[in-house]
């Protein structure tokens, strides 16, 4: 597949997506002696939902009483899903890495005592400083290199193939390990600042044979301004909430909680304003505290402080759901040998349980998964003796990448955007993806596998295309594979609801895995396959 005169790498670590989680696997690679590349679809530093945005940090001292009490109280929120363990492996990291990050140059603020507040990070000057941080530690950055394909043998992951837009040209790039930290799927063509949050990183790897968890929990929603895409909805507890004809809509505590919002939008028109921020001082405070929240207001003309704006919902998928490629230990390996996954790529079950993890738990998974998964990639590399460069490797993608050319002058690009708009339409809708019910879902998921044969079908005839294709396929994989796992979980718990199973089910409080991408098989975590098979039977 790649010429001679194309971009051709060997490496000991290979990290794929460059938000926050990539920059930490990547850096955490580097910093174990090993050599590193890091191939982000965007560019390093500005890519990802982190970058244009603040977030906040679930960011404890080391008091105990304090961090035992956020761990029972997210194991609760969780429907008991969550570790633990993992809950304070987390609290642990971040803190060690936040006190780096300001080592670095960051300047967090001070309390009346000097004391640095970590618990939030701005994202431009944060990603910012990761970049050169990563840069500082060796690592080769291919920006604007989206990966489509992961390279495998029986051995296991040995690299990865993809597209260099600045060069136009492929890459390939050999490894001895391999981090997934993509991000997740939130079936958006556009938005967001970026165009990443499509879910290629869950199929490669589901290609290879990993396993996924957690797939279930992905109905959540975000508020954001009907003629924009940004869905910080933090600054909307500021907000009084309106019908069409200007009477108030009484909300508990903000636009999220108690499907307030879906079930107003079910009704009819909502408009909000921020006419809590009544004094130019608070105003001031939150335009500077998330500023990209005011990007659609002033680019529209509106005065969100003093005007009516209409809402709308946006479909965050697995990006603010939990669900991901599933890792089996401390060190965020996956069941592919030097396969590792961190950020919204792995599930986030074992810390945030069936609840999403919103702004504070995802920011912090991202800076500790990748830590972990980068870690031990450098670890895996470093004990194998042989070279990568003698391995008979081969590409494992398939869907969205195999079709061929149709002859009628239809391009895989149109037949892509296609694809994308009929998944889009089993999944944005309030009334099939957020007020669930069995019926419901069956019949979008069975409408869904009968568009999976078509991702074979694409016939992409230029880079951008192929692109495209593959991201198609990956977002109809992911729908899949949430349907699939809702329909298993007949309960209702954290995130994930069914219309006919409003309670949770004690039976049902374990994890679920889910596997196959033709053929898909949900089954609880742990469950040995002769076991799953014996049942089957």
């Amino acid at each position: 597949m790649i010429a001679n005169d194309e971009i051709t790498l060997t490496t000991d670590v290979l990290v794929i997506g460059g938000g926050p989680a990539g920059a930490w696997a990547a850096w955490s690679a580097a910093s174990q002696g090993a050599k590193v590349v890091l191939a982000d679809k965007g560019f390093l530093g500005s890519s990802g939902a982190t970058a244009p945005g603040g977030t906040n940090l679930l960011y404890l001292p080391p008091d105990d009483k304090l961090r035992e009490q956020a761990v029972q109280q997210r194991m609760k929120e969780g429907g008991y899903l969550s570790e633990p363990a993992w809950i304070h492996r987390v609290l642990d990291q971040v803190y060690v890495n936040l006190q780096r990050v300001e080592d670095w140059g960051y300047p967090f603020r001070r309390d009346e005592n000097g004391t640095p507040m970590r618990d939030h990070l701005q994202g431009p000057e944060y990603m910012k400083l990761m970049r050169s941080a990563v840069s500082r530690a060796g690592v080769r950055i291919l920006d604007q290199s989206p990966a489509l394909e992961l390279l495998t043998d029986e051995y296991g992951v040995g690299g990865a193939r993809g597209i260099s837009r600045q060069k136009n040209k492929n890459w390939e790039v050999r490894a001895k390990a391999v981090v997934i930290a993509t991000g997740g799927c939130a079936f958006l063509s556009k938005g967001l600042g970026c165009n990443v949050l499509t879910g290629e990183g869950l199929l490669m790897a589901a290609e290879l044979g990993a396993e996924l968890s957690g797939m279930e929990f992905s109905r959540q929603y975000a508020p954001s301004a009907a003629f924009g895409t940004v869905t910080r909805g933090r600054l909307l507890n500021w907000a009084t909430y309106y019908d069409e004809d200007g009477r108030i809509l009484h909300s508990p505590g903000g636009p999220r909680p108690h499907d307030f919002l879906p079930t107003m939008l079910r009704k009819g028109p909502v408009y909000a304003m921020l006419n809590h921020a009544d004094t130019p001082e608070k105003r001031r405070i939150l335009r500077q505290s998330h500023a990209i929240f005011f990007v659609p207001y002033d680019r529209a003309g509106i005065d969100p402080f003093t005007e009516r704006f209409p809402l709308t919902l946006r479909y965050e998928g697995t990006v603010r759901g939990t669900g991901g490629i599933r890792i089996t230990g401390p060190d965020c390996a996956t069941t592919v040998p030097g396969l590792y996954a961190a950020g919204d790529a792995a599930t986030r079950e074992r810390v945030t349980g069936a609840k999403s993890g919103g702004g504070a738990f995802n920011a912090s998974w991202a800076i500790c998964s990748g830590t972990w998964a980068g870690e031990a990639a450098a670890q895996h590399a470093n004990g194998l003796r042989s070279s990568v460069e003698n391995r008979r490797l081969h590409g494992a993608g398939r869907a969205g990448m195999m079709g061929e050319s149709h002859g009628d002058g239809q391009s895989g690009s149109l037949e892509a955007n296609q694809l994308i708009q009929s998944v889009q339409r089993e999944v944005f809708p309030l009334d099939i993806n957020y007020f669930r019910s069995e019926p419901i879902i069956q019949g979008s998921l069975q409408r869904l596998n009968s568009m999976w044969p078509d991702v074979y079908t694409l016939a992409p005839s230029s880079a951008r295309e192929r692109v495209r294709s593959r991201e198609a396929a990956a977002m109809t994989a992911v729908a899949r594979w949430m349907y699939s796992a809702a329909l298993a979980r007949r309960e209702t718990r954290g995130m994930h609801t069914l219309l006919e199973y409003k309670t949770q089910n004690p039976a049902l409080q374990h994890r679920l895995t889910v596997s196959g991408v033709d053929e898909i098989e949900v089954f609880p975590e742990g469950q040995p396959q002769l076991e799953r098979r014996r049942k089957l039977d």
